[in-house]
């Protein structure tokens, strides 16, 4: 058994935000891996309108899918949960799919499906260059306000720009229907609406609640741990 990271928008560094939730399994034998996603500027080509985009981001991360037959836990975050609809499509190796505060699509549904008529007030846009990212002095009350300053103050440099493009990229699958699945609510998340969560969440197999904010996997690891454990 092995468990694939895959990290949300904005950010760059998977193995740095997911190391606190990874140690435990590793601990016990079980390897991991978070691919690079091209459209945050982590293969590096800088991120700009014309992309990378979400198909370079499929790829990369299907790419490590497939990479071996061994089972495979699928972890994904906010972003991340758009990426592996289409990533993890039709692999038989694929053991269970964990969405923390995720974006479940539908074929045809993208990113924007998801956002109101403005942008939320947490981005920083830059439509001339176009990118987009989290505002820096948004992170740590929207994104880790149940984290220590030492997380917060380090996740400051592990923030990137995005590519708009990705916004409007609609995925082509959604293998989350064929695989078993498993949804976190993080009920204070003050990024992703709870609402909109359990949304998601009512179309997953399973249902965990987590009294925590928008990134369980750093401020309550050995929860998430424990669960992916479990599976």
């Amino acid at each position: 058994m092995r468990v694939v990271f895959v990290h949300g928008a904005c950010v760059k560094d998977g193995a740095w935000w997911w190391k606190p939730t990874a140690e435990l399994p590793a601990q016990k034998g079980i390897t991991s891996e978070a691919p690079v996603l091209p459209s945050c500027g982590e293969a590096g080509e800088s991120a700009t309108a014309q992309g990378p985009g979400l198909s370079d981001d499929v790829s990369s991360v299907r790419a490590v899918l497939e990479s071996t037959d061994e089972p495979t836990i699928v972890v994904a975050h906010s972003y991340g949960g758009i990426v592996v609809a289409e990533a993890a499509a039709g692999l038989s190796n694929i053991h269970h799919m964990l969405l923390n505060a995720s974006y479940l699509p539908e074929v045809g549904e993208s990113l924007s499906s998801f956002g109101g008529e403005s942008p939320a007030p947490f981005l920083a846009i830059d439509m001339e260059v176009g990118t987009f990212t989290v505002k820096s002095d948004a992170l740590a009350d929207t994104f880790l306000q149940d984290c220590s300053a030492d997380i917060q103050s380090q996740a400051l440099e592990k923030t990137a720009l995005q590519s708009l493009s990705v916004l409007g990229q609609p995925v082509q699958s959604a293998a989350w229907k064929a695989s078993p699945t498993t949804y976190i609510v993080c009920t204070q998340d003050q990024g992703t609406r709870v609402d909109k969560q359990r949304e998601f969440a009512s179309k997953a197999h399973h249902l965990v609640e987590m009294a925590s904010g928008h990134h369980p996997f750093i401020s309550q690891p050995a929860v998430v741990s424990d669960l992916i454990m479990s599976l």
